[in-house]
Order: structure tokens, then C-alpha cells, then sequence
């Protein structure tokens, strides 16, 4: 899995007078899209100024939000969106607050049987696991953004999986909702689900996953120019820190 923005191709709108008009729309929409450009995209000089217009704490408080602590979630191979979240739950709209508690309360309710432990309890409308931990293609399937608005809408941070669907990691970065992390070994085989984790940035872009309940460490891969992104809530948000487009 490529882990540069300049491999997702995105189509960004820069702010004229064409396509202001569309602006208001496109921030609006509850279901961002990435469109497929047929040259490559440089961010490098969009995160280069959105840094210099933002301030120290909140630059301090986006790297805070790449360490997070809790309970994992484990998964195995080829969990497909159906699976994250069932084509009947996509009347919901995450647009509005109750929606969006709905469908974060039906994450990973596709799941076969033989998960003993549910995602989400019947009974609640978050999950207590704060980290995912899943095998080869994760998140296959459908287009479907639902899938990791549920997943950041049940109250989860972080996927770890070996690899991903390119869609489904693609619409991570559009909406902003949880960071896609990769493996660099077969963690799913190793972590057992309600195993204690934090996952914590290095100074060289990867990140670390402990796990204090087996004492083992694990090294995960850079997410390059998609983590500005998703640090600053999506394609969008970020695209108007950087000053690319009006803000809201």
C-alpha cells in the first residue's frame, strides 16, 4: 500500500470564482469523495503552508492525536465493508448527530459468528476498543465511506492491518475519520482481542504499537502525506488550512 497522497490522486478545488459556487456543497456533504486525477498531486508545499499559517499548539496538539492508548479489536484476513457496516445502515446520514450514533453503534455488525466479542455492545452506542487489528486486505468490498465513518463514529482511532483495500484507505484519508496504519509483520496472529495497546509516532514518521498486555513491540510504516490529512479531519479540512479553498 503506497502511503504518499501523491499515489491517491485526489482532485482538490482551489478557491475561484468557478468553483466557489461548489464549495459550500462540497463542504457540506457528509460522505467525501476522492476523485482520481490523471497526474500526480504534490502536497508537499500545501503542508508546508498550512504549518507555517498554523500555530505551535495546534501544531502540538496534531501530533497528539497519532498516540493513542486503549483496548484492541482483532480481525483476520479480508474483512470487507459488509462486514464494517451492512448496506441496509447507508440511509444514515452522518451528517446529522443522531445518525451518526447509529451507525457507529452498528460497526463491524457484519462480522461472522464465530467473533465471540462484539465491536460495539448490543446494548451501547460506542465501542470500548480503541485500536483495530486486522490481517491482509482490510477493508475490500464497496466504495462505501460509511465504512470508516462508523468505525471513527463508534469511538475507534486507529486500524493496524497488514495491508488495505486501496478504496477503503483512500476514504480514510478523505474523511478523516481513523488512521489506516500497516504492519510490517502478522500482528493479527499475535494480539488477541482486549489486549491493552498503544500505538506512539517516532521522530522518523513510523509509528510503534506496544503491547502491554504481551510485553511485544511492533514497528508500523510511515503514512507519509496522507497523516496531515487525516490529522486535520479530511481532504477538505485540510485543503482550507492550507488555503487552497474558502473556509466554511
Amino acid at each position: 500500500m503506497a502511503t504518499s497522497l501523491q499515489s491517491l490522486n485526489p482532485t482538490l478545488f482551489k478557491s475561484s470564482p468557478s468553483s466557489n459556487k461548489n464549495s459550500s456543497f462540497l463542504s457540506q456533504s457528509p460522505l467525501l469523495r476522492l476523485k482520481s486525477s490523471s497526474s500526480a498531486f504534490n502536497l508537499k508545499p500545501l503542508i508546508s503552508r498550512a504549518a507555517a499559517t498554523s500555530s505551535s499548539s495546534e501544531l502540538d496538539n496534531s501530533q497528539a492525536k497519532k498516540t493513542f492508548h486503549g483496548l484492541c479489536y482483532v480481525v483476520n484476513d479480508n474483512i470487507d465493508t459488509d462486514q464494517i457496516i451492512p448496506a441496509e445502515y447507508g440511509t444514515l446520514n452522518p451528517a446529522i448527530p443522531e445518525d451518526r450514533e447509529k451507525l457507529g453503534s452498528f460497526a463491524l455488525i457484519g462480522l461472522p459468528k464465530f467473533y465471540n466479542d462484539r465491536f460495539v455492545e448490543s446494548s451501547e452506542m460506542k465501542s470500548k476498543y480503541t485500536v483495530i487489528i486486522g490481517g491482509d486486505n482490510f477493508g475490500c468490498g464497496s466504495s462505501r465511506e460509511h465504512a470508516p465513518v462508523c468505525l471513527g463514529a463508534a469511538g475507534a482511532k486507529a486500524v493496524v492491518a497488514e495491508s488495505y483495500a486501496r478504496i477503503f484507505f483512500r476514504n480514510c484519508v478523505a474523511t478523516g475519520e481513523i488512521f489506516p496504519l500497516e504492519s510490517e509483520v502478522r500482528i493479527c496472529e499475535e494480539c488477541k482481542t482486549g489486549d491493552v495497546v498503544t500505538i506512539e509516532p517516532k521522530e522518523d514518521g513510523s509509528s510503534l504499537l506496544i503491547n502491554h498486555t504481551t510485553r511485544k513491540e511492533y514497528k508500523l510504516k510511515p503514512l507519509g502525506d496522507a497523516g496531515p490529512v487525516i490529522d486535520a479531519g479530511g481532504i477538505f479540512a485540510y485543503a482550507r488550512k492550507a488555503g487552497m479553498i474558502p473556509s466554511a
